[in-house]
């Protein structure tokens, strides 16, 4: 391959795939969405196109002209946004009539649909990133102990349970109980929320963070990401574990990541696909 579009969300996931895509000697063709996507892209990409959030035929007719085959979504588009703001046009507009619900992932496979009607296929968003991707087993010198690993187990099915239903993939547990579950807010509002509610009870949180892909992830769109600010947030929040589903989740800054998580004295494990293994 030797052009890739990007349709550049927010956040450092656009820059990052963009970074590794030009190491690789691939040509990028990057769109961005005004106010979304950082301005730093058009410094790596040579230059960014925009449109506005809800438009299909322009990114497809742009990448067309540029010859591009292939293209990755990276980067946020809040949830938020799916209740006001956006103005479809009439290409978006017939493909959300046709749509069976609104959940995110539905839309997204509509769209993927769409680009490839035109020849454009939509490729994981991890291919250029393999080397962020969570690996299975402790990732820090300390790993969970038992009583943490029981939350890790409940925080597991819990997290299934709810990400099956395309709610959020993040739960945080403490002493066995379910504190807080991931809505639109994101991982670290969750985490701050959860570790708010232990301390409203009097209780220092000791909080266990549970993060896992969808059932059926489909990593075109939406990996599970974990990174620096989410680590100052469980420094926050005196988060004691940290839990991710390795294979199909990614850590930005991995090694410095790691490096801070020791400093924390916070326990990290990739979890294999069938979760944690405890002690009966």
């Amino acid at each position: 391959m030797d052009k890739l579009g990007i349709i550049a969300g927010s956040g450092r996931f656009p820059l990052l795939v963009t970074q590794e895509a030009r190491r690789m000697g691939v040509e990028v063709v990057a769109f961005g969405i005004k106010g979304v996507t950082d301005p730093e892209l058009e410094k790596l990409a040579g230059s960014v196109k925009y449109f506005k959030l809800g438009q299909i035929s322009a990114p497809i007719a742009a990448f067309k002209e540029a010859g591009v085959s292939k293209a990755v979504m990276a980067g946020k588009v809040q949830h938020a946004s799916l209740f006001g703001g956006v103005m479809p046009d009439m290409r978006a507009a017939k493909l959300l009539m046709r749509v069976k619900d609104k959940r995110t992932d539905t839309i997204l496979r509509a769209v993927a649909e769409e680009f490839a009607k035109d020849g454009i296929e939509l490729i994981p968003s991890t291919t250029y990133l393999s080397h962020l991707i969570v690996r299975e087993g402790p990732l820090t010198k300390r790993a969970p102990d038992a009583a943490e690993l029981s939350d890790v187990a409940l925080g597991w099915r819990a997290a299934k349970a709810v990400a099956g239903f395309d709610i959020g993939q993040t739960v945080v547990v403490k002493d066995g109980a379910v504190i807080a579950v991931e809505g639109m807010e994101g991982t670290d509002a969750c985490i701050r929320r959860a570790a708010d509610i232990a301390r409203s009870q009097g209780q220092q949180p000791a909080l266990t963070v549970v993060k896992v892909a969808k059932p059926n992830q489909d990593l075109r769109f939406d990996v599970p990401i974990i990174g620096l600010d989410s680590l100052r947030v469980c420094a926050d929040a005196n988060v004691s574990a940290l839990a991710i589903e390795a294979g199909k989740a990614m850590i930005f800054d991995h090694d410095e990541f790691v490096r801070r998580a020791d400093e924390q004295r916070l326990a990290v494990l990739g979890l294999g696909a069938q979760g944690p293994e405890t002690k009966q």
